[in-house]
């Protein structure tokens, strides 16, 4: 008995270790390896390297730049979050509860901008925020055609946040929607009939059965809104905006990106992955404890 155990036990120890060794080589590495360079002055390129301890945390903490891109992140995570979520439930519950014709068109459409490169995005909104010639100041000069002059929906300091707020929305609604659906195609129908009979709509069924019968997806996709919103900002900021004008649009990893590639400040660039890294696993747990509740079961 003792043999077949150990059998075993070298057969599961066999089976993951491939696994736990590309993990260890190429994320805890790394991750271990940024809480350490985070500790020196170092341009990253020279073979000197300073420990200087906290020192970089000490003025990250004062660097007005770093706040107003930590400042720029969350506001992006709450916006993109929040409307995502909203939409993409929607979306799914229409598309799975209601039938229509060209109900897999939607589908589909809603999904496309999922698979395009960030940089293709980045191309297509550029052009629809043209202030002269783009989609939606042509649209919004059909209402004031001699007094209307364009927004600079980039070039404003106010509103360009907002605007790759909309280009993050609209790229994510879809792969959101499509994760709902498939959690929302699971719940029986009997549950909707039985309620309809009770006197029930759709917007009751909506908020009583199907959110909560679905909250488990919810819970879920709610950390992966943190790490992709951190992760797709600096994607789209590079190639949109370049974190302009005057700041206004900088994020956590651009600012990083700038202060350890482009001013060689390679040690206070990995003090900032170290507030990021802390920062994500912070809100995804905070996040899994204030959504947690009992599990519904059909």
């Amino acid at each position: 008995m003792a043999g077949k155990n150990r059998s075993r036990t070298l057969f599961i120890v066999a089976c993951l270790s491939p696994a736990i060794i590309l993990m260890a080589i190429f994320m805890i590495y790394p991750v271990i390896s940024v809480f350490q360079m985070s500790l020196y002055k170092w341009g990253g390129y020279s073979p000197d390297k300073q420990f200087v301890g906290l020192d970089n945390f000490m003025i990250l903490a004062k660097d007005m730049n770093f706040i107003r891109s930590f400042q720029n992140t969350i506001l992006l995570i709450v916006l993109v979050t929040v409307v995502t979520l909203a939409f993409a439930l929607v979306f799914a519950a229409i598309l799975t509860r209601v039938k229509f014709f060209g109900v897999n068109f939607f589908r589909v459409i809603f999904y496309i901008p999922n698979i395009l490169s960030i940089v293709v995005i980045s191309a297509m909104f550029s052009a629809i925020y043209d202030p002269s010639q783009g989609l939606l100041n042509s649209f919004l000069r059909l209402f004031e055609p001699k007094t209307w002059a364009g927004v600079q929906w980039l070039g404003n300091e106010k509103l360009v946040i907002f605007s790759l707020a909309i280009t993050l929305i609209w790229q994510a609604i879809g792969y959101y929607m499509v994760m709902y659906m498939s959690s929302m195609a699971s719940i029986p129908e009997d549950l909707y009939e039985s309620s309809s009979l009770d006197g029930a709509g759709a917007l009751k069924q909506f908020f009583t059965i199907t959110i909560p019968l679905t909250w488990s997806t919810i819970r879920t996709t709610l950390t992966f809104f943190v790490i992709s919103t951190i992760n797709l900002s600096f994607l789209l900021v590079t190639a949109l905006t370049g974190g302009g004008p005057n700041g206004s649009t900088e994020v956590f990893l651009s600012y990083m990106y700038k202060q350890a590639n482009t001013n060689s400040a390679y040690g206070y660039g990995m003090a900032i992955g170290v507030v990021v890294f802390v920062f994500s696993f912070a809100l995804s747990a905070i996040l899994q404890a204030i959504t947690k509740r009992d599990t519904y079961e059909f």
